[in-house]
């Protein structure tokens, strides 16, 4: 999309796109890395130095921070040299910066339009885009702070190995965890769509980033929303307490939220990979919710004791039969798509092993001792005098 100042970058370095970024349970489009602001050269005259100081002090760290980290930090649980998380540092830095960032726009500061704030789009072609108003970078890091916490219930959801030696599998402790993220992400979206886009004139926000777009925040904070009652549906199946009801209400309540998901992107020109990637898996979870809608449904009605409530609940599972082989072929898609978030492979050759194990040797036994000789030769002769 056009923007007031963009440009295309090198995509060197720890800007390029990875061709695979592993196993996803929460997809998060390209992260926005900010570039270096001066301060200094435009309000070094306007504002105490102590000031311009810790403006400039809080947002290097971000940039360091994002660039170092930011292209791996979905696929990785790597810490700090001090031992941290590098999400929860980095969201930390950002946390700090705000409030000292949003002084800029007190009482209507001109201040607000005074500094070139620049950031790379990693949705957008990663075109780097530049735009002299702190509403952006307000935007830009409220974006930013929410796919940190999406990368965060990422981490969370994805199976672990476990100490009793089954499959690798996620704890309840942290899927009630991220439902927590999820709602945490969602609001900074919210607040992105409520309180900050209204900042912008119409043609200003024309030529926001798609990434920035009004339907990208909003489908990004449905998609937190609609996981988070994916855990909760998650939770429920669990639970012997859970009735039908419950599951088909949170199920329902699920195929809104990515519904909307899905109409929120639908007339946004995402036409490179981690947009397209982003509209596959909403497709592929608003089938899937569907699914479930369709299944806790039909075993409700089918408790109906009328025939018509039986013919009702048999259309309903058929419907959610075909959900699921949907849902199936969707997620197929959105992995296989660019970049890959999971190896698709043909299965290989086996390897060719002697056989161990032998049969015992065994032999048929002898002829009971009921079939004596002499009693076969008694046989033998009353056959001959019948004979004659």
């Amino acid at each position: 999309m056009g923007c007031f100042a963009s440009k295309p970058t090198d995509s060197g370095g720890n800007r390029r796109k990875p061709t695979s970024i592993g196993d996803v349970s929460v997809y998060v489009p390209g992260l926005r890395i900010p570039k270096p602001v001066e301060f200094s050269q435009s309000l070094g005259d306007q504002l105490p130095k102590t000031l311009v100081e810790r403006l400039t002090a809080l947002r290097t760290r971000i940039v360091v921070m994002a660039n170092q980290e930011g292209p791996t930090i979905t696929r990785t649980r790597r810490k700090t040299q001090h031992g941290g998380s590098t999400l929860a540092d980095l969201h930390q830095a950002l946390e700090d910066y705000l409030p000292v960032l949003l002084g800029l726009t007190k009482d209507g500061s001109q201040l607000q339009f005074k500094v070139q704030f620049n950031w790379i789009n990693q949705e957008d072609e990663e075109e780097e885009t530049a735009m002299p108003n702190v509403w952006y970078e307000v935007l830009s890091v409220l974006h930013l702070m929410a796919m940190l916490q999406m990368s965060q219930a990422n981490l969370l959801l994805l199976p672990r190995g476990s100490t009793d030696g089954y499959h690798p599998k996620v704890s309840e402790e942290n899927r009630r965890a991220s439902i927590d993220v999820f709602l945490r992400a969602a609001g900074y979206l919210d607040c992105a769509v409520k309180h900050v886009l209204p900042q912008f004139s119409a043609e200003q926000r024309r030529s926001l980033p798609v990434d920035l777009a009004e339907g990208a925040l909003r489908a990004l904070c449905l998609q937190a929303l609609g996981q988070g009652v994916d855990i909760q549906l998650g939770i429920a199946i669990g639970s012997s307490k859970a009735t039908l009801a419950v599951k088909r209400r949170l199920s329902c309540e699920m195929v809104k939220y990515w519904q909307q998901a899905q109409d929120n992107l639908t007339n946004l020109p995402l036409a490179n990979g981690w947009g397209e990637k982003h509209m596959l898996f909403v497709k592929w979870k608003y089938v899937e919710a569907k699914a479930a809608a369709y299944y806790y449904h039909g075993l409700i009605l089918d408790e109906g004791n009328t025939e018509k409530s039986h013919g009702m609940a048999v259309a309903a599972l058929q419907a959610a039969d075909e959900c699921f082989k949907e849902s199936k072929k969707a997620s197929e898609a959105f992995n296989a798509s660019s970049p890959t978030s999971r190896i698709m492979e043909t299965a290989p050759t086996l390897p060719d092993f002697a056989l161990a194990l032998k049969p015992d040797e065994y032999q048929l036994p002898s002829v009971d001792a009921s079939w004596s000789e002499d009693r076969t030769k008694s046989s033998s002769s009353h056959i001959t005098g019948n004979q004659r």
